[in-house]
């Protein structure tokens, strides 16, 4: 296991790129299972999840072939389909939870897909039911072996078109019902679709592969089932949470920071978030520009005087990825917030660490806690931690770059799951930061 040593309190500044998204990646890289053609994805993050994703592909038998950096033509035109009842997947499956997308696409075009429980982050229940809930309405038969905890569909028939309305606007129970449905004979419609700007990106994607999928970005996803998908070339958006951690980096450390080709357009409700924290957010071009928040950051209230409530919600809601990184920043704010975690019970759970440091954090329940801003009046002091998950991880790296004196981050495999060279990145913009 790694460590971060940190030594805080130093401004940062200069100019930083943001990462391929991770979560749009993990759905886009499933999808080229859909087609025997090639299938070339541009601006692929290299990060701990996403390099387990491909070696799975690998070992499915897609063929891989590395471009330039951040480049990867993909071939999945001979599946090993048998792969899927070896040890060795159901070891490889359960290490990585975007691994339950790769099912929809299996399940459409050879007729089964099968998956151990996923892993990830330990954030709380994360239920699997709408995923197959949907498999079964296009007529799918399932099994469960509750003994080695493996999941099963099967259509050796074929999929059958369908209307569904689903439980939850679960983002990967969408993007997996939606890969399933492009193959299936007929008509499909997915009410109370998830339409995040990485779902509208694999629906944009599967259209320039042949598939007729209307209502993109909406809630309401019409698809027309096709006998078969070819080869295309996508370009996955910048990570829109790794542009909030960087926001919430700036303020923290009171550093001049510009995020540079950011994709304003697909960052909904993110900038306004903070500029709610009184973080002053400048668009220039497509790029974000924050100054050095030399003289703090002041929370605005609600309009009849209550408190900042900020919580979580599907989009296009605040992103409850950024939730974490709210918090943390929240801890040296002139003024109190109510952050509110709706969707996962254990997120908040690191906040004993903050608490620790110094932070004034009352939690309230598993999915509410007020912070008492210090407006950097008080800083916070250096300590030794440990990475619960990725964004837990990160927001408490960024806390570190803000304390006063030298911490050690432990388990930081955690953060390199979702954060490309996150050390190499930060020294470059002047942080004091080693990786042992």
């Amino acid at each position: 296991m790694g460590i971060f040593k940190i030594e805080g309190g130093i401004p940062l500044k200069g100019e930083i790129t943001p990462q391929g998204a991770k979560n749009e990646a993990l759905q886009i890289l499933c999808a080229v299972l859909l087609t025997s053609e090639k299938v070339k994805i541009n601006n692929i993050p290299d990060i701990i999840d996403i390099n387990k994703l491909i070696t799975l592909l690998g070992n499915l038998g897609v063929k891989i072939q590395k471009n330039e950096p951040g480049s990867i033509t993909f071939q999945a035109d001979e599946v090993n389909v048998n792969y899927l009842e070896t040890e060795a997947f159901k070891k490889e499956g359960g290490a990585l939870r975007g691994s339950i997308m790769i099912v929809g696409p299996l399940l459409a075009r050879f007729g089964k897909g099968y998956i151990p429980k996923p892993g990830g982050d330990k954030i709380g229940r994360r239920r699997l039911d709408t995923h197959f809930e949907g498999f079964i309405n296009l007529g799918a038969k399932f099994r469960y072996n509750r003994e080695d905890h493996f999941y099963g569909v099967e259509a050796p028939e074929g999929l059958i078109g369908t209307d569904m309305l689903l439980d939850e606007a679960s983002v990967t129970g969408t993007a997996n019902i939606v890969m399933a449905a492009v193959l299936a004979k007929g008509q499909t419609t997915v009410y109370n679709a998830a339409c995040e700007p990485y779902l509208q990106q694999l629906c944009k994607m599967l259209n320039s592969m042949g598939a007729k999928i209307s209502g993109v970005g909406s809630n309401l996803l019409t698809i027309e089932g096709v006998e078969k998908l070819g080869g295309c070339e996508h370009r996955i958006l910048p990570d829109m949470i790794e542009i909030g951690s960087w926001i919430g980096l700036a303020a923290m450390t009171k550093s001049e920071i510009t995020i540079k080709n950011v994709s304003w357009e697909n960052l909904g409700l993110i900038p306004n978030t903070f500029r709610k924290l009184g973080i002053t957010i400048e668009k220039r071009g497509d790029d974000i520009y924050i100054p050095a928040h030399v003289n703090g950051y002041e929370v605005k209230t609600d309009i009849d005087g209550s408190i900042l409530t900020i919580a979580d919600a599907p989009w296009p809601g605040f992103t409850p990825d950024l939730l974490s990184i709210v918090l943390v920043v929240a801890t040296q704010a002139k003024g109190d917030v109510l952050i509110h975690q709706k969707m996962f019970e254990s997120r908040l759970f690191f906040v004993d660490k903050l608490i620790d440091m110094g932070a004034k954090i009352m939690l309230c329940d598993p999915h509410r806690a007020v912070v008492m801003g210090h407006n950097f009046e008080s800083q916070l002091k250096a300590t030794t931690m440990s990475s619960p998950d990725i964004r837990a991880g990160i927001s408490l790296l960024i806390a570190a770059l803000s304390a006063k004196g030298t911490s050690t981050i432990q388990n930081i495999e955690q953060i390199d799951r979702g954060y490309e060279r996150i050390d190499e990145r930060l020294r470059a913009i002047g942080a004091k930061i080693v990786r042992a």
